[in-house]
């Protein structure tokens, strides 16, 4: 199990906020031009940064919930539901954010994947730093 240590003094507090929106404004990068890419130009970033931000924010509320309310029920499968809804869950807010079919938020959920990929690859080449893992090889 992963543990993990908030920050607890102010200072820290406003560096960890300030670093994930750091990361929320890098991240849109790639979802902005896979939007634009599967809906022919008509993607706008703000689109691109509230389906990053509803997305991660719906997946954790879908899986927390089913998690916690089925896992006393049903045991161990509850995690994968709960993934599995949680997925759900954010392509119907990229579908939302932009105004298209299951089949294109599932495009733009894997372009914008490949791009990061991209980006990843260039950053390690370049500059020897690298996104948080993100990919299964």
């Amino acid at each position: 199990m992963v543990s993990f240590n908030f920050p607890t003094d102010p200072v820290s507090i406003a560096v960890y906020l300030l670093g994930l929106i750091i990361l929320w404004i890098i991240i849109s990068i790639p979802v902005y031009f896979a939007g634009k890419a599967i809906k022919g130009g008509n993607a706008g970033y703000g689109q691109a940064m509230g389906a990053t931000l509803g997305g991660v924010i719906v997946y954790y509320i879908v899986y927390l919930v089913v998690a916690y309310f089925l896992g006393s029920v049903i045991g161990a499968p509850a995690d994968a539901l709960a993934l599995i809804l949680g997925l759900i869950a954010w392509l119907a807010v990229f579908r939302a954010s932009f105004h298209t079919s299951w089949i294109g938020a599932i495009g733009i959920v894997f372009v914008a994947w490949l791009i990061l990929l991209v980006l990843d690859f260039l950053l390690i080449a370049a500059f020897n730093v690298a996104f948080p893992k993100f990919y299964p090889f």
